[in-house]
């Protein structure tokens, strides 16, 4: 590959101890040499993003829509390099890296018809009422407007659509706020790659310098300077639970506390019902798959699986067994992941109340870091006993929790902490008896799922991944799709101002053309 992009960005220094890219299946180091921002450098970039911010915000939304697609454009003209680096840093198949590189340009180019549409600003006006009585209405208008400059760290599992260039970039670029990078350690090669194309589409758009930026560190000491930092507003992470809280720490420590968009892991709990299990255990123990898939390295694989003692469950964990001996180890995403994944996965398993329902044997002896396949049982008794089962392993790893009627079905699912999704499988009618369930489910998860698996997330208009804590730091939010841009902005109203004066969108003759709220009607 062209090791010359690698020098990526400005704010890429030559100081520090340098780090390369790690090939996890060869256990291997790759070219391009990397080295951690230095506090100057940090510095640097974030009144930058500062100074940027008092330009960027009020740029013109067709402009910013420019900028968004060319971010797009830029990224596909990346071409092979992109999903070869990205295949060699992550241990990923070619397949789901063409189909992430999908999904993060379709999120660039959502976010641009988002922002030329306009009314995602939530424009509302209560015009003067003079002679209203007792007292007289004053004009009062109100909007959504950006709240400032946005530290992203980058994600591990998802190089690309929640990385550099991912969801939350383009969110808060379409918002008006601009972002610095910290750049995930495990994949460096794929994120200056990717943020080339951005400093290309911002040159090419003639966005303000700082507009985006982009750290490296091999460890903690950029990320927690740049959460630490005055010009810093807003904060988004995608990882573990202890990442999350400590950057959570942070950012409340702050003279000036700001808020932190932490998704911080979720065990996905699957519910089948009696007459489901009963009609099609064959067909459901397809599950397999979604436990499996990449490893089992995303945030929606299902690590819970919850279901009734019956003869239909036995005829399931028999198809499920079969499905997980014939799927191969895979490589994990680092040999941090792989060794926590072989940890939590033996202190589960050396547990007497654990079982192992399949352990898969395929895998593939010249590789590294492989994740082995492995759903185990336990009773739904034991399973209410002992909280450390309600807690994520990271991987190809789910447990299956038997219980011996509904009620206890319910008991375990009341028991769960928040979640990003929850599934049910259940035949037509099924449901009609058990609401509480349903009501629990709803309450427990952003994303509840009928008849389907967990994986999978579409990027759209209506689509919630987020959830309650410890899923997420703020379940009001979804960290994927059009409203994940409220993240960035704040309401802020105008009294008695002159129409001059206004923002436009807030004109009484509108010159936008968007969508409002006029004097309790919607109106363009």
């Amino acid at each position: 590959m062209n090791t010359q992009n690698l020098a990526g960005y400005k704010y890429l220094p030559n100081s520090g101890k340098k780090f390369n890219g790690f090939n996890p299946a060869t256990g291997t180091d790759l070219p391009g040499d990397f080295y951690p921002a230095t506090l100057a450098e940090v510095d640097e970039a974030m009144n930058l993003a500062d100074k940027a911010f008092a330009e960027y915000r009020h740029i013109d939304r067709f402009k910013k829509a420019a900028f968004l697609r060319s971010i797009a454009d830029e990224i596909n003209a990346l071409g092979d390099e992109l999903i070869e680096r990205a295949m060699a840093e992550t241990g990923l198949p070619a397949p789901r890296l063409q189909g992430e590189r999908a999904r993060t340009t379709n999120q660039m180019y959502l976010f641009a018809q988002l922002v030329e549409e306009g009314s995602w600003v939530e424009a509302i006006v209560d015009t003067a009422i003079p002679d209203r009585k007792p007292l007289p209405r004053l004009d009062i208008r109100q909007m959504k407007v950006p709240i400032g400059p946005v530290v992203m760290f980058g994600a591990s599992n998802f190089p690309l659509a929640y990385s550099v260039a991912g969801g939350d970039t383009a969110a808060a670029l379409a918002s008006g706020c601009p972002v610095v990078v910290k750049a995930h350690p495990a994949h460096p090669g794929t994120s200056a790659l990717v943020a080339s194309a951005v400093k290309k589409a911002a040159e090419q758009n003639q966005m303000p310098e700082g507009v985006f930026s982009i750290l490296y560190d091999s460890g903690y000491a950029v990320g927690e300077a740049l959460v630490k930092h005055p010009k810093t507003k807003i904060v988004t992470f995608t990882g573990s639970l202890k990442g999350g809280m400590a950057l959570m720490k942070m950012a409340n420590e702050r003279d000036e506390p700001i808020p932190v968009f932490a998704e911080m892991g979720s065990i996905n709990p699957v519910i089948f019902m009696p007459q489901a299990m009963e009609a099609r255990a064959e067909e459901l123990a397809k599950i397999a798959g979604p436990i499996t898939i990449n490893a089992g390295q995303f945030c929606t694989q299902p690590g819970l699986l919850i279901a009734v003692k019956s003869p239909g469950l036995e005829r399931f964990k028999t198809a499920l067994a079969g499905a997980i001996a014939e799927i191969s180890s895979t490589t994990m995403l680092t040999p941090g992941i792989c060794a926590n994944f072989g940890k939590l996965s033996a202190e589960r398993l050396s547990n007497k109340t654990v079982s192992t329902i399949a352990k898969s044997e395929v895998t593939d002896a010249e590789l590294a870091n492989q994740g082995q396949p492995i759903v185990t049982e336990i009773s739904a008794a034991d399973f209410l006993a002992d909280p450390q089962f309600k807690e994520e392993v990271f991987g190809p790893f789910s447990l299956l929790v038997v219980a011996d009627d509904m009620t206890q079905v319910q008991q375990v699912v009341g028991s769960l902490h928040g979640q990003l999704t929850a599934s049910i499988m259940a035949e037509p009618g099924e449901l009609e008896n058990y609401k509480q369930l349903t009501d629990t489910l709803a309450n427990l998860a952003g994303r509840v799922i009928l008849n389907g698996p967990p994986t999978g997330v579409e990027v759209g208009n209506a689509i919630v991944h987020g959830g309650p804590f410890p899923a997420t730091t703020d379940s009001r939010f979804t960290s994927v799709g059009t409203t994940s841009i409220k993240r960035f902005v704040r309401p802020v109203c105008w009294q008695n101002w002159s129409d001059e004066l206004l923002p436009d969108e807030l004109k009484t003759d509108n010159p936008l053309k968007i969508w409002r709220l006029f004097n309790n009607e919607w109106t363009k």
